[in-house]
């Protein structure tokens, strides 16, 4: 299975470069989605966005049965685009101020697009672990796309080693390129029980007359590096 290209995310609001093998792209602030737009979508669809984002911000969090921002989660695809929905639906969920239980109900009562723009979105608006049942649930998934969102900056910092690591196999086993992995060489880096697993499924897929991905070798390098020491001015590390 390949990942389905045809749609950025929030993360391919950027131009695209080739990446040096361990490394992999800066996710974009709020304020760099919002430039993107601003700049890329037609003077119509930027009107629509102004408006619910105002919107948003007027009528913020939880009221009733649907909010009228969720509503405008829904039109986004239809009034930005496939490319550029995500991007907008994360800014409809900031200026919604939508905490973790407003981005709980819309991740389960969502579309998959809706689904994902909140597991874009949780990096940016939820501080602490608490939203980590709902990256869970879209690592249980088959779902290229949702798993790349999944494994962004929330992921990288909340994730515990053995969960992580199971998601990083999650990536290999779907065909989700390791480029979509948020911060994966500094939580790569010397992972020993990482290794082991990587050689494992390796060894799997090359008994059943299988090709082994590129990526599960960069991963395997990165296991094999050391997070290097905070640089001091001192000589022996301590302040003078």
């Amino acid at each position: 299975m390949t990942t389905d290209q045809s749609t950025q995310g929030p993360g391919d609001a950027r131009p695209r470069t080739s990446h040096p093998a361990h490394h992999t792209a800066p996710t974009p602030s709020l304020a760099d989605l919002r430039h993107y737009l601003t700049t890329h979508l037609d003077p119509a669809a930027r009107t629509w966005l102004d408006h619910a984002l105002a919107e948003a911000a007027a009528h913020p969090g939880i009221h009733g049965p649907i909010s009228v921002w969720e509503l405008r989660l829904a039109e986004a695809g239809r009034r930005c685009g496939a490319t550029h929905a995500d991007a907008a639906r994360v800014l409809i969920l900031e200026a919604a101020r939508a905490g973790t239980d407003a981005l709980t109900r819309v991740y389960f009562q969502g579309t998959a697009d809706e689904r994902r723009a909140v597991l874009h979105a949780l990096a940016h608006l939820v501080s602490g672990p608490g939203a980590l049942p709902l990256i869970e649930d879209a690592l249980r998934t088959n779902d290229t796309r949702l798993l790349s969102a999944a494994v962004g900056p929330y992921a990288a910092r909340h994730l515990s080693a053995h969960a992580w690591r199971h998601a990083v196999l999650k990536c290999l086993f779907t065909g989700v390129p390791l480029d979509h992995v948020a911060d994966l060489p500094r939580r790569a880096a010397g992972d020993g029980e990482l290794a082991r697993m990587l050689g494992d499924y390796a060894a799997e897929r090359t008994a059943a007359g299988r090709t082994v991905p590129e990526d599960l070798h960069r991963v395997l390098d990165l296991t094999e590096s050391v997070t290097p020491a905070p640089v001091t001015d001192h000589p022996h590390g301590k302040e003078s």
